[in-house]
């Protein structure tokens, strides 16, 4: 039973900005507007959603080119 390690990357296809929020709704199976809300609330509510939105782009790879996620 090898299952294939599920990696977390930057959409390129589910993006506003960067891909992040589209990247985790992937990886995590869910659409991609609640991690959107989540980042807007961090961001309004103490500002940390822009520093964490800035780290994840720089962290986070792009999803490859022949890569075959499946989108929402």
């Amino acid at each position: 039973m090898n299952t294939p390690a599920r990696r977390l990357y930057r959409s390129r296809k589910d993006r506003k900005i960067a891909g992040v929020c589209g990247g985790l709704a992937q990886y995590f199976g869910i659409d991609p507007v609640i991690p959107r809300l989540a980042w807007v609330l961090l961001a309004l509510g103490a500002g940390l959603g822009i520093l964490a939105y800035l780290i994840a782009w720089l962290i986070i790879p792009v999803e490859p080119e022949g890569s075959q996620t499946p989108s929402h």
